[in-house]
């Protein structure tokens, strides 16, 4: 495990469009299908790491809270599933049954979306207005294994609360913490 920041990519940015494979349910799902008109979040996870583990808990609740009020949340996958068989896409279909992904969870196999997001850790956070403009990108929040901090999703709960009130999102934001993406050699 390398502990890698996001790479905080420009807000305003526009959301890479893509098209990927759905493990869980089947078939193919679009940016352009699960967007929201009220804003969309995308999230960069996968099975083992033991940061996604760390928020997962909280996360699925904040997905679940902010789901409701129409804010669109879409996991995706990018770990090499050669040197990482954990992350393969059949487990991915066990660990989204296993803890109820109130989410898609999708494969990027080639891992040109993750590039194209310029992701970079796991978790990476990226929030997106209803025009698909970048307006955060960063952690969860402050807890990390071993800080003894609370998770609480403070960080990305605020950009979605200012978000849904229509008030603008502090440019002043921290990057995520986590295990690098797994590329491909």
């Amino acid at each position: 495990m390398s502990l890698t920041p996001s790479s905080m990519v420009p807000l305003g940015t526009p959301a890479p469009s893509f098209s990927l494979p759905d493990p869980v349910e089947g078939g193919v799902k679009s940016l352009e299908t699960l967007k929201s008109d009220k804003g969309t979040v995308v999230i960069f996870i996968c099975n083992h790491c033991p940061f996604v583990h760390h928020v997962r808990p909280v996360l699925l609740d904040t997905v679940r809270e902010y789901g409701s009020r129409g804010i669109s949340f879409i996991a995706i996958n990018a770990n090499d599933p050669v040197n990482y068989p954990d992350d393969a896409p059949e487990k991915m279909k066990e660990v989204a049954k296993e803890f109820d992904y109130p989410f898609p969870y999708l494969f990027d196999a080639s891992q040109e979306i993750a590039r194209a997001y310029q992701a970079a850790c796991t978790p990476d956070f990226f929030v997106y207005d209803g025009e698909l403009r970048l307006i955060y990108r960063g952690q969860f929040d402050d807890s990390r294994p071993g800080n003894d901090l609370p998770v609480s999703g403070r960080d990305l709960k605020d950009v979605l609360d200012s978000l849904l009130a229509g008030k603008p999102v502090n440019p002043d934001q921290k990057p995520s913490m986590g295990c690098n993406i797994k590329w491909k050699e």
